[in-house]
């Protein structure tokens, strides 16, 4: 009998998803059942919150929407700290789970395994777009509805809710065809017109460029625009590949730097693209501009958030193609590629003062292990942060939100679409996805972790130190992490500096999974400013 969970599977692979990720549980077990009769591949994981992490790696490094696939009641709410991260991100991961049966939503009736009154409230401060069908016929609209919600800017996660019965109920829809287009955000043209002439005028521009970049596959336009105004640019943590790193006229990432601050605050106009000027693109609220902003935003609810500026709403491609046909070329005097090196030996003298050379090879040697191409996935941890400032490629954190445990799991969800992938955790973070071995293991995927053993909360215990003289709750306990991963089945090297860069390299040219541990303390570079010492 062709029922519901039919109906769900048919309606995804008609929109075109291939992967699935998730857990089973008794209220969603004929959505489960209904994979094994379609060409979905199901990487089956080993926690909900992984899962949710793992749909939105792979839904970063794909650029589609990422089905996940839970139960009810706890299952569903273990999901929450991925979608929030997927939220923060701008990752459209659709969240599809089950519910009780329809005689007891709402609280109607009472009793049910894993019921909550609402289980719908939880999700509506989190996710973008929540929905609840109630028969059959409604499940195709409904997934497409979430699915053009989920990639329309600003691009997040959804949640849609079927009920038990629904989805082992007969199911009178006809095969699906689904499908759905999502307009580009198109700029007003007098905006963007206004904007040129601004950048025209303008004797220092400066761009800072973030993740809306990188997510409409603007890079050449935003390169042709730099060329043309001869304008240095900033990436934000979320932005790395917005911009070639190595580019004379590209003043890298050190936005927690004093010097990089003030760089940006002293230009006459500073063109802000696809970034909302948040907490750590502020340098903790720190900047101050003193010229003109203009900011480039999808996200209609961004613009003019954090600063006041002229905002142009629309998607990054098309406002850069639309600023290239207006402004002017300028010639190239060499001053603003000057000022970029006077920038960055700034940042390179303050570094070189700190003593932090294990820090500096470590990620260097990282660095060098891993080839062009290869995704690089990183937690909230110590070598992680200076990832964000350091690390000359794309890569991906959970800077939005800020929750641990991201790095492994969303690597696992990357993987599966094709490997090698880097994952990168401090002890802490590491045992968050520690049950993600098994999925890594089961499925074969191709994802290196790394793990490097400080023994604690690192980043935590800097800032408690710094703060009070003293760090609290931050020592931990924990496994070896080798042993560990061996009684996985997953291959681990127990590594050390001078040896890195090839254990990594072996690991990730090994075509399955692989742990390295580093047993390192390593340091912060210090911070111009401490991030929420007002509220410690």
């Amino acid at each position: 009998m062709r029922n519901g969970g039919d109906v769900v599977v048919e309606t995804l692979v008609s929109l075109g998803a291939e992967t699935v990720f998730g857990v089973p549980g008794q209220h969603a077990l004929g959505l489960f059942d209904a994979l094994s009769r379609s060409p979905l591949r199901y990487v089956g994981n080993r926690t909900e919150v992984g899962a949710a992490f793992a749909a939105d790696g792979h839904a970063r490094v794909t650029g589609r929407v990422t089905p996940l696939l839970v139960s009810t009641g706890p299952g569903a709410l273990q999901t929450l700290a991925g979608l929030q991260e997927a939220a923060s991100a701008s990752v459209p991961v659709l969240g599809i789970a089950s519910q009780i049966p329809r005689a007891g939503l709402g609280g109607r009736r009472g009793g049910y395994l894993h019921e909550l009154a609402d289980q719908r409230a939880s999700f509506r401060d989190v996710v973008k777009h929540t929905r609840v069908v109630r028969s059959a016929s409604q499940i195709p609209s409904a997934l497409a509805e979430a699915w053009e919600i989920a990639l329309r800017a600003p691009r997040g996660p959804v949640w849609v809710e079927v009920p038990q019965d629904v989805l082992l109920g007969p199911a009178g829809v006809p095969p699906v065809s689904a499908s759905v287009a999502v307009p580009a955000s198109v700029p007003r043209a007098e905006v963007v017109a206004e904007a040129a002439r601004l950048l025209d005028a303008a004797g220092r521009p400066v761009v800072l460029a973030g993740g809306g970049v990188v997510r409409a596959s603007a890079q050449a336009e935003l390169l042709e625009l730099a060329s043309k105004l001869r304008a240095p640019v900033v990436t934000t943590f979320g932005g790395k590949g917005a911009f070639p790193w190595e580019h004379p006229l590209s003043a890298q990432s050190w936005l927690e730097d004093s010097h990089t601050t003030e760089f940006l605050a002293a230009a006459d106009v500073l063109l802000v693209v696809g970034s909302g000027l948040g907490e750590l693109s502020s340098n903790y609220r720190t900047f101050a501009p003193r010229g003109t902003v203009v900011q480039v935003e999808a996200d209609l609810g961004k613009l003019e958030s954090n600063y006041p500026a002229l905002g142009v709403h629309g998607d990054a491609r098309l406002v850069l193609r639309g600023l290239n046909s207006l402004v002017r070329a300028r010639a190239a005097d060499g001053r603003a590629e000057g000022a970029v090196r006077e920038l960055l030996d700034a940042v390179r003298e303050r570094l070189d003062g700190q003593g932090l050379a294990l820090e500096r090879q470590v990620l260097a040697d990282v660095r060098a292990a891993v080839p062009d191409g290869v995704e690089s996935f990183w937690d909230m941890t110590i070598l992680g942060y200076w990832a964000w400032s350091a690390w000359p490629g794309p890569m991906h954190s959970a800077q939005g939100a800020g929750g641990l445990g991201y790095a492994f799991p969303a690597a696992v969800g990357a993987a599966a679409a094709g490997g090698p992938v880097l994952a990168v955790s401090g002890d802490g973070g590491a045992m968050y996805g520690l049950a993600e071995l098994a999925t890594a293991r089961q499925h074969g995927l191709a994802v290196t972790w790394l793990v490097v053993d400080d023994g604690g909360y690192g980043i935590l215990r800097e800032y408690m130190t710094d703060a009070f003289g003293k760090a609290t709750g931050t020592e931990l306990a924990r496994p070896d992490f080798v042993a560990l991963a061996e009684s996985f089945g997953v291959p681990a090297t127990l590594s050390t500096p001078e040896s890195l860069r090839g254990d990594l390299a072996k690991a990730l040219a090994s075509g399955g999974p692989h742990v390295v541990v580093l047993p390192a303390l390593l340091r912060m570079f210090a911070p111009t400013h401490l991030p929420h010492l007002e509220e410690l």
